[in-house]
């Protein structure tokens, strides 16, 4: 179930609970959290070891943590591990949980709502993880009563790769682009498709990673935070290309969300019910699952 926007469009559409943000019968843990954006982030850090930049700290036997997608699953085999042990309490990195950004996110972003807090990921790309190079990445976006802020609870504060994390810039020359502004930028030429992707040399890469990842963004937008190898619609499936039918239909999509930031609440109704009508767009009941870990392509259900 996507979720349901107000007619306008409001920050408190995004307090409330996704099916996968919902910690469900865990809410109770969530409680002893502090929303306040800087407190948000050691704790997800605890929480979770990122499966590739800390991998030589990470046992084989959990590394199918990556494909957990719904926070209450999450925090089910936290608990298994840590039996009544506060979310805020240290945990061992080889104990944690793995995952990736779109992960790191996804709990923030819950424990905010938890908490009556807007909050939504935002799917692109970030320049501060390797040089000349934009990674793949997913941040947190918050409304703290005034403005959408930009949280990246990844990265530690003082760490020296963001002047703040806990308050992004955004516009150009913004550390982190959304996909779709990601998507213009290289449709008119102005950054280079072969600056973009998972890893310099990584196959997930390029244009038409930076196309799929338009996809992820407007998911996410709405209620819908799948992981990042997740498959539906018209995301190519890895070699494949996309035509120039469904660009058009991108560079559409693309504009309405880049206006809708800057708080177009037409382009946001618009693209709402686009995202709703078109089967291309949407993951509806069902995802392929692409697994870094994992053999092949597996359905995943998500509603029936």
């Amino acid at each position: 179930m996507v979720m349901m926007l107000s007619d306008p469009p409001v920050p408190a559409d995004w307090a409330r609970h996704t099916p996968t943000s919902d910690p469900g019968r865990f809410a109770m843990l969530l409680d002893g959290v502090d929303p306040d954006h800087a407190e948000i982030g050691p704790v997800v850090r605890t929480l979770l070891a990122h499966y590739r930049a800390q991998a030589e700290d990470l046992p084989a036997t959990s590394r199918h943590d990556v494909d957990l997608r719904w926070v209450e699953e999450m925090l089910a085999v936290d608990q298994q591990r840590h039996p009544g042990l506060a979310l805020s309490a240290p945990r061992e990195i080889g104990e944690r949980l793995q995952g990736c950004c779109r992960d790191h996110t996804l709990l923030a972003v819950s424990i905010l709502r938890h908490h009556g807090v807007p909050a939504r990921s935002r799917v692109g790309f970030a320049d501060y993880f390797l040089t000349d190079w934009h990674s793949d990445h997913v941040v947190v976006e918050m409304h703290d009563e005034n403005r959408w802020r930009r949280v990246d609870t990844e990265v530690e504060q003082g760490s020296g790769l963001l002047p703040d994390p806990l308050d992004l810039e955004t516009g150009p020359g913004a550390p982190f682009l959304t996909a779709a502004e990601a998507f213009r930028a290289l449709r008119s030429g102005s950054l280079d498709a072969a600056s973009f992707g998972v890893a310099p040399g990584h196959p997930l890469s390029g244009e038409d990673f930076v196309l799929s990842e338009v996809f992820w963004e407007l998911a996410h937008r709405y209620g819908d935070e799948t992981l990042l190898w997740d498959g539906w619609g018209a995301i190519p499936a890895p070699g494949e290309t996309m035509g120039e039918e469904l660009l058009t239909v991108l560079d559409e999509v693309v504009e309405h969300l880049i206006a809708a930031d800057a708080g177009d609440m037409a382009a946001e109704r618009g693209l709402y019910e686009q995202y709703l009508r078109d089967p291309r767009l949407s993951p509806g009941t069902a995802v392929l699952q692409f697994s870094p870990v994992g053999d092949g392509p597996v359905k995943v259900v998500l509603r029936s």
